[in-house]
């Protein structure tokens, strides 16, 4: 049977199953989402989980299912105690990251969080064992605290934000033209 098959018109339960096997078999993708926040210097957010060689940007990765803004404050609640309204999120890149060691592809997404106050800036907190500290840090401060890739991915992600361009596309932290 294929998708234009007439028995389907008139066997939605048939119909039904043959959404169910494709959905089954077809392979998955693992969505991470990392928000771009800064405090009234500047300065961007680090974390420095401790179960990571290097420090990185807020965030983390989805749950099944779960829309990546949504994991994404999700993220910030568990891990800083930070609540962000659904209006703060701005998409900065989306990133395709091919296969690596032992991990498959991935869509990673960096968010624009915006300024946060140096009211909110005190009131962030350790919430959870993930994590060991967190910063802000200048740019090339980043650049040297962040794995290579992840600071292409962070330098596309500022160069959207600088220039108000809308949403960038990257493969392995770099524009596709």
């Amino acid at each position: 049977m294929n998708a234009v098959d007439p028995l389907y018109e008139r066997d939605p339960e048939a119909w039904q199953r043959y959404l169910a096997e494709g959905n089954a078999t077809q392979p998955r993708k693992r969505v991470g989402a990392d928000a771009l926040l800064f405090d009234e210097r500047g300065r961007i957010l680090l974390v420095d989980p401790n179960y990571k060689p290097n420090w990185d940007l807020p965030g983390g990765m989805a749950d099944a299912n779960e829309p990546p803004d949504t994991a994404l404050r999700r993220e910030l609640r568990e891990e800083l105690g930070l609540h962000l309204p659904d209006t703060a999120l701005s998409l900065l890149c989306l990133d395709w990251v091919s296969p690596h060691g032992p991990w498959d592809d991935s869509l990673m997404f960096i968010f624009d969080a915006g300024e946060l106050t140096d009211r909110q800036v005190a009131a962030l907190q350790i919430a959870d064992d993930e994590l060991d500290s967190f910063e802000f840090v200048a740019p090339e401060q980043a650049r040297a605290r962040l794995r290579p890739y992840v600071w292409d991915r962070v330098r596309a992600a500022l160069h959207a934000r600088e220039t108000g361009r809308s949403s960038l596309y990257l493969r392995d932290g770099h524009p596709v033209s």
